[in-house]
C-alpha cells in the first residue's frame, strides 16, 4: 500500500462536564505534531466525544506516522481509540 494517503483517527470520550477542554487538549496536541499533516480536523459528538482526523500521503498502514497522545486519566472516560484507514477516492 506504499504511496496511499493514510488517515489516522483518534477519539476520546471526555469525562464528565469536561467535553471543552478535551477538545482544546487535542487542538494544542495535534498543532504539536512532530511533522505537520497534508490535512487535519477536529470533530465533537454527543457525550463529550472528541475525534481528530490526520492525513498523510504517500504513507502506509506500518509506517511510523505522528498520533496524538493518551490525555490525563482525569480528562477522559477510557481509552482512547484509533483506528487507521486508507483514503479512497
Amino acid at each position: 500500500m506504499s504511496g496511499a494517503t493514510i488517515v489516522l483517527m483518534w477519539e476520546a470520550r471526555a469525562a464528565e462536564g469536561r467535553g471543552g477542554e478535551l477538545l482544546e487538549w487535542a487542538r494544542a496536541r495535534s498543532a504539536e505534531l512532530s511533522r505537520e499533516p497534508a490535512r487535519r480536523e477536529l470533530l465533537r459528538a454527543p457525550q463529550d466525544r472528541v475525534l481528530v482526523m490526520t492525513w498523510w500521503p504517500d504513507a502506509s498502514y506500518g509506517d511510523d506516522l505522528p498520533e496524538l497522545p493518551e490525555p490525563d486519566a482525569a480528562l477522559i472516560t477510557r481509552a482512547v481509540h484509533r483506528w487507521r484507514f486508507e483514503a479512497v477516492e
